[in-house]
């Protein structure tokens, strides 16, 4: 793939089987950044391969046009440069917009996302990031998707409220923890987040994709917001590194890419990242290469990529730098000290003395060591070198492949929602619960007096009993009178007898006296 000519008219090129080596563009602002990765974002399209870009100020957008006149420093750089097929050409253009409003929405679900990367690009240590994870443990055992910010905040608070049971069972949680989470989390919806999370999910198929002409589509990101929202910005940019690892296959290496990322402002991944964040570029960025995807950093001064992932780099373009402080100073040394020599240049001299579309080039070659670096003239695009107009924009975003497939945002059903009608259905059961309880206490309290009642009844049934017993066993006035009657009869009668019997007896004994 024809980079430009060296100054000793050699061309200088990019083998595509060494494209997945991964590269840098660096330069002061106004050297030809920008012209660059825009020649090379053509170059790989024409040659089939896929390409995403962010535009960070909304003058790559031109790709979606073919160039003019209206520039016509391009074809007379193709002239001087002798490049025989060139002609005026639009590229196969796509937009796209986390936020939905410069072209098709992206969006993932914190679930995709998943606890590890989360807590390391918040920034969190390793006791949060242990919350973190038993927030989407829970989720996943209790069938609740977290898809958006407002479901993972809803987690987080549940958690919280639930504590000292959760604990028990997944391990140490503290509000504390949960708190600081929270704060982090704010930290990023601010920013945008709520935007770039949700459904539908982003299809990380519809970037490797080419149009009918067999040209690799342009993936164009609309940046120049989201370069206002820099956490958003690294948050993103990991994802779709760590989504492609995660669902490619390995390929080693394939005689073109499957899909090549060109990083713009790419210190803003970096600046202020924590080293487990560091870790985790390093690894993606080491280990995308075997499935086919080439890592293209953009960026102003060289030394903003730390060494970990500036030693992954094979393919470089330095544009000039100026050295007027002391920082850029080092960025020059540091520069002219990872190129493989050229005894025809002095490296550290050249790099402050280029033109605007010079650069010092080393790619690797088809053995894959590095090629000595040369002093180039970069070749021209072959689109628009500028911004597009709104209704130029609108044009591309309505004539897309993907055109109505990520617009409409959807809200189905998942933790936010199940856990507010968990909490319904607690709050529920502890008032039926609270109403049984004063229920079982009311019934108690009946029992307790309807057998104090029922002991009264029986004790004046007994009492009763025993008055009717004793008014049962009392004579009545007739027995009375007829037991007075017998009694005085009875005695009138033994008195009778006993008289009788008185007289007989004298006489009997009188009489035997006598005889």
């Amino acid at each position: 793939m024809f980079i430009g000519l060296s100054d000793q008219d050699q061309p200088q090129s990019l083998v595509l089987k060494r494209a997945n080596r991964h590269g840098l563009i660096a330069g002061a602002t106004g050297t030809g950044k920008t012209v660059t990765l825009q020649g090379l974002a053509e170059g790989f399209s024409r040659a089939g391969v896929p390409v995403f870009l962010a535009d960070v100020k909304g003058d790559i957008a031109g790709m979606a046009r073919a160039g003019s006149e209206a520039a016509a420093w391009t074809g007379k750089r193709a002239l001087e440069l002798k490049i025989e097929d060139y002609d005026w050409e639009a590229m196969p253009v796509v937009f796209w917009d986390l936020f939905g409003e410069q072209g098709h929405p992206i969006r993932t679900t914190i679930s995709e996302m998943g606890p590890l990367l989360l807590s390391r690009l918040m920034g969190l240590n390793d006791t949060q990031e242990g919350v973190m994870t038993i927030a989407f443990r829970y989720a996943d055992d209790h069938d609740m998707l977290l898809l958006d910010l407002e479901d993972l905040q809803a987690m987080l608070a549940w958690v919280a409220e639930n504590a000292d049971e959760l604990s028990a069972k997944y391990g140490n949680v503290t509000k504390a923890s949960v708190g600081s989470i929270q704060r982090q989390l704010l930290t990023l919806e601010t920013q945008g987040g709520a935007a770039f999370f949700g459904e539908p999910a982003f299809e990380i198929s519809d970037f490797i994709a080419a149009d009918g002409k067999g040209r690799g589509r342009v993936n164009i990101l609309a940046a120049d917001k989201l370069m206002q929202s820099p956490r958003l910005y690294a948050t993103f940019l990991l994802w779709l590194l760590s989504e492609l690892y995660e669902t490619l296959p390995e390929v080693g290496d394939p005689d073109k890419p499957k899909l090549v990322f060109f990083f713009d402002e790419a210190h803003l991944l970096f600046d202020e990242a924590p080293d487990a964040l560091m870790d985790k570029v390093e690894q993606v960025v080491r280990l995308i290469r075997s499935k086919g995807v080439g890592v293209y950093f953009v960026t102003q001064n060289p030394i903003d990529i730390p060494e970990k992932v500036a030693g992954q780099l094979g393919n470089r373009v330095q544009h000039a730098l100026r050295a007027f402080t002391p920082r850029d100073a080092r960025a020059i040394k540091s520069a002219s000290e990872t190129f493989r020599p050229n005894p025809r240049l002095d490296v550290a001299a050249v790099i402050t003395e280029m033109k605007v579309g010079e650069a010092l080039v080393s790619t690797l070659m088809p053995d894959g060591a590095p090629s000595p670096v040369e002093r180039t003239r970069i070749a021209p695009p072959r689109s628009r070198v500028g911004p597009l107009t709104p209704g130029e924009r609108m044009d591309v975003i309505n004539a897309s492949p993907y055109a109505g497939k990520y617009e409409e945002r959807v809200d189905r059903e998942s933790a936010a929602e199940l856990l507010v009608m968990k909490r319904e259905e607690s709050a529920a059961q502890a008032e039926a619960e609270k109403a049984a309880a004063l229920q079982a206490k009311l019934d108690a309290q009946a029992a307790k007096e309807q057998a104090k009642l029922q002991a009264q009844r029986e004790r004046e049934a007994a009492r009763l009993e025993v008055a009717r017993a004793r008014a049962a066993a009392k004579p009545t006035a007739t027995q009375k009178a007829i037991e007075a009657a017998a009694r005085s009869a009875a005695s009138t009668i033994g008195r009778q007898v006993a008289g009788s019997l008185g007289k007989s007896l004298v006489r009997g004994i009188l009489g035997s006296l006598f005889k």
